[in-house]
């Protein structure tokens, strides 16, 4: 797979993440249009800000998780990366917990981490607690993302693209920021480890060196 076809596969997953509460705004613009009932517009004006504000935590994330986060070094605030998450599961049914003593990361090595993250999180599929752990051991960092639930559902195509098992023919939209995690690793010169807990729990482990 050369890099024009992966970036469309990103893009259309990124499209697809966004269309929701985009249309979500689309919608309710339309409606304020033709609505004269003031109780039913100051309705449709709340779940416009909701649209809104979903819309804007994403595109926060994947600003980091898919983009070059531009604004920042060779390193990105921690903080950063942790506001980023929190605004994309804040109104969701995901428990997130994080624990960091660590106060700026590799930008290619927090790329890998928000990838790991937002797929443990759709994995949730009826909620659950999301553990996100980042430490030093020197001279490197290490990073463990952990979700327990209910119903947990990983895919295999999911799976086997973050531990290198999926040829690139075989990537599609959903599998793309796998990938990308996979990538970026490699790049770094690490990889991606996977362990099940048991059916209700998994987790994702990287760790990179700090060559500064």
């Amino acid at each position: 797979m050369n890099d024009i076809e992966f970036s469309a596969l990103l893009c259309s997953r990124l499209c697809h993440d966004l269309i929701s509460p985009v249309g979500a705004i689309a919608n309710g613009l339309e409606i304020l249009g033709d609505e004269e009932d003031e109780m039913m517009r100051a309705e449709v004006m709340t779940l416009l800000g909701q649209s809104a504000e979903v819309t804007s935590s994403r595109l926060k994330f994947y600003r980091l998780s898919f983009g070059a986060a531009g604004g920042f070094g060779e390193k990105v605030p921690i903080r950063e990366a942790e506001s980023a998450v929190n605004g994309l599961y804040n109104s969701g049914k995901i428990n997130l917990t994080w624990h960091s003593d660590v106060g700026l990361v590799n930008k290619d090595a927090l790329k890998v981490m928000l990838n790991l993250i937002l797929l443990a999180g759709e994995s949730l599929i009826r909620g659950g607690d999301l553990l996100v752990e980042i430490r030093e051991n020197n001279p490197g960092v290490e990073m463990t993302v952990t979700v327990r639930g209910d119903k947990i559902i990983l895919q295999d195509s999911t799976r086997q693209a973050l531990l290198g098992e999926l040829g690139d023919e075989q990537i599609e939209a959903k599998s793309a920021p796998a990938f990308l995690a996979a990538s970026v690793a490699a790049r770094l010169g690490t990889k991606i480890g996977f362990t099940q807990h048991n059916e209700q729990s998994f987790s994702f482990q990287t760790s990179y060196q700090d060559k500064e």
